[in-house]
């Protein structure tokens, strides 16, 4: 019987700090909106460079589907803010966040395997970013936007990963 109880109080104190690490970590959803088109910018930014330094058909086709993908996201983001009325970062402020997330890409014969290590670590980190939004959201348009961006960032993912692996 104390085996259980111990089992008990265990796994209701993992269910509780679970809890409390997933509303420490959820976002607002003008910090989201805000945070989510800074890191999109910035990997349309890099994904832009990395389309006119590299000489490989397969970097330049990669940088094609994620520069189309994220501005759709945020057109979409901006779409919810306005449809929300929330005060948004002004766009200034937005882009100046963008270049503070940017990866340093290294020039030369190792700008494309620089560029496919920095894509998969930024889309794992966009990826896990909105699935927490996915599950803490009250909003059902942040909600539906994290919804139909995870299966994008999933195949962007795929995709580094397998430039990564080419390298």
């Amino acid at each position: 019987m104390h085996r259980m109880a111990t089992r008990i109080r265990c796994t209701s104190f993992a269910t509780l700090l679970g809890l409390c690490a997933s509303s420490a970590f959820a976002q607002s959803p003008v910090e989201f909106i805000d945070d989510a088109s800074a890191k999109g910018i910035a990997d349309i930014e890099a994904s832009r460079l990395a389309h006119q330094k590299s000489e490989s058909k397969e970097v330049k086709d990669y940088t094609i589907v994620v520069i189309n993908d994220r501005t759709t996201a945020n057109q979409h983001l901006a779409k919810i803010a306005r449809q929300l009325d929330l005060p948004v970062a002004p766009r200034e402020q937005v882009v100046e966040k963008a270049k503070t997330l940017m990866p340093e890409v290294m020039e030369g014969s190792n700008f494309d395997q620089a560029y496919a290590a920095s894509q998969v670590k930024t889309t794992q980190e966009a990826i896990e970013q909105l699935e927490q939004t996915a599950q803490t959201t009250d909003v059902p348009q942040i909600k539906a936007f994290a919804e139909e961006t995870l299966p994008k960032l999933q195949n962007h993912l795929q995709m580094a990963k397998a430039l990564q692996a080419s390298r």
